[in-house]
């Protein structure tokens, strides 16, 4: 059984490392399943109980658990995109690697900060969002934009409103340092895809300047809309240009409009706090 058919979450954590190594020897991987396994309740966001203020223990719990959810779903598109894409350049695949390793990491923080705040994995639903803004017809670069410079640039927006929230607390618990760790690390991740995406488009003699607009203008119906404001600094220390920022900003502006009107479409949003 695969890591992402594997229901158990930590079962999942000690799979992952050798999953890895086994895309890099360029092994067929076993089959992508739609929908990745789960060993709790699975329920769309919108369906999800209410949550509790940071300032309680069991708001702060609540958001480790989100954040729990949303690691693991970094990891296994990560891991999705070393098994999907065997052709893609070497270098790429090995930083690939180590960015899901790294997501492992953040999620057996998340949940081993979340037990010692006595609560536990599936003490409230997730949702598989993220999961399933990807397909199987996804070219690398489109892959490259919606994983690593849509939904992960968009939780480094979220990151630093969630850090300012956390700020005022006094550091009750571990949950500002997990949060904090994270967000400088995600930094990161987002920069492997600006890096990747503009050699991707040399690669291929495609302007990244032309393509970005009209790439994610294309993948915007399937994609998590957000209505929240972008956290212009860190995109650009993550490799966004200004002129992406503005695109994105204008996407933002659009789908807060689309959001709040009394025909707004059915794509789902980013929940609260992810």
């Amino acid at each position: 059984m695969s890591v992402l058919s594997t229901a158990c979450v930590r079962q999942k954590l000690r799979e992952v490392e050798g999953a890895c190594h086994e895309a890099l020897l360029g092994r067929a991987p076993p089959a992508i399943p739609a929908l990745v396994a789960r060993d709790i309740e699975v329920r769309e966001a919108k369906l999800h109980p209410p949550k509790e203020g940071l300032s309680t223990p069991l708001g702060r719990a609540r958001l480790l658990h989100d954040m729990a959810s949303i690691e693991l779903q970094a990891m296994e598109l990560a891991l999705r995109g070393l098994q999907e894409y065997p052709d893609a350049p070497r270098e790429f695949r090995e930083e690939l690697a180590a960015l899901t390793l790294s997501e492992a990491g953040h999620l057996k923080l998340c949940l081993d900060t979340l037990e010692d705040l006595g609560h536990r994995w599936g003490d409230w639903p997730v949702h598989l969002s993220l999961w399933q803004a990807v397909s199987a017809e996804d070219s690398l670069l489109d892959r490259v934009l919606i994983v690593h410079r849509y939904l992960e640039a968009s939780g480094l927006d979220a990151g630093d409103r969630l850090l300012r929230r956390l700020e005022g607390l006094g550091r009750p618990d571990g949950t500002q340092d997990v949060i904090e760790l994270i967000h400088r690390e995600e930094i990161g991740h987002v920069d492997f895809g600006s890096r990747w995406y503009r050699e991707l488009c040399r690669a291929q003699r495609i302007d990244p300047d032309h393509d970005f607009p009209v790439r994610m203008g294309g993948l915007r119906q399937r994609l998590p809309y957000r209505t929240e404001n972008l956290a212009v600094e860190i995109r650009l220390k993550a490799g966004f240009t200004m002129k992406e920022i503005l695109e994105m900003e204008d996407w933002r502006l659009r789908s807060r409009r689309e959001a709040s009107s009394p025909s707004a479409f059915s794509r789902p949003a980013f929940p609260p706090n992810s």
